[in-house]
C-alpha cells in the first residue's frame, strides 16, 4: 500500500508523460481507474508478460525504474487498448513516451540499434523500405516466394499500370536536407554506435 506524504509530488511521473509532446492533448492518464479493459484486449498481454494496466498502475505510481524495464519494449503499438479505454487513457501512448525517456536517457539505445538498418533506408531511398538485414528471416518467414515479389517489384507495378516505387533523386536530396536539419541524421548515427559496442 501507498503511503502519501503531504508535499511529495506523487503523480510527478504520470504528469510528466502527461505534459509531453508527444502526449494526446486529452491524455486521460491521470483518470485511470485500473479497470483492466486495456488488459483484456492487448495482443501484447496475451503472448507476452506486459500488461498496458501496470504501465499505467507503475507511471501513477511514480516508479521511475519503469523507463529501465524491458518490459515497456513489448508494447506492440496497436492502439487496441486506446480504443477501449472509458477515461480516454492510451497506454499504447504511454508506453511510447517511457520509450522514449529510455532512448534519451542511454538505456534504450540498444533495444534501438538493430532497427537502425530502416534509418539508413530513409537516407538512402528517401522513403521506408524493409533493409537488406531483414530479407532471410522474411524469406525463412514467408517463403522464396517474398524474395521473387521483391526482386520482380518494378515489372509486376509497371503490369499494374503503377509508376516507380522508388523517388526521383531531388526528393531523395531534399529529404535527406531535412533529415540532416530536423537532427536525425544525428540521432541515428548515435544509436548505430550502441549496435557497434554490441
Amino acid at each position: 500500500m501507498n503511503t502519501f506524504k503531504i508535499g511529495e509530488d506523487t503523480f510527478e511521473l504520470a504528469e510528466s508523460i502527461k505534459k509531453d509532446l508527444k502526449a494526446s492533448k486529452n491524455l486521460g492518464i491521470l483518470k485511470c481507474i485500473q479497470c483492466g479493459m486495456c488488459t483484456s484486449v492487448c495482443p501484447a498481454a496475451r503472448h507476452t508478460n506486459y500488461d498496458p494496466r501496470e504501465i499505467v498502475k507503475r507511471a501513477l505510481d511514480n516508479d521511475k525504474n519503469l523507463i529501465t524495464d524491458d518490459i515497456i519494449w513489448d508494447c506492440f503499438y496497436c492502439y487496441t487498448c486506446h480504443s477501449v479505454c472509458p477515461v480516454n487513457n492510451s497506454p499504447c501512448e504511454v508506453n511510447q513516451i517511457l520509450r522514449q525517456n529510455a532512448i534519451e536517457n542511454g538505456v534504450g539505445k540498444p533495444k534501438i540499434a538493430p532497427f537502425s538498418a530502416y534509418g539508413d533506408s530513409f537516407i538512402e531511398f528517401g522513403l521506408g523500405a524493409i533493409p537488406n538485414d531483414f530479407f532471410d528471416d522474411l524469406i525463412k518467414d514467408y517463403g522464396k516466394e517474398w524474395l521473387e515479389l521483391k526482386v520482380n517489384l518494378e515489372d509486376i507495378r509497371e503490369e499494374l499500370g503503377l509508376g516507380p516505387i522508388l523517388l526521383p533523386e531531388k526528393d531523395v536530396n531534399d529529404i535527406n536536407e531535412i533529415l540532416e536539419k530536423t537532427g536525425f541524421k544525428n540521432r541515428l548515427k548515435k544509436i548505430k554506435q550502441c549496435k557497434s559496442e554490441e
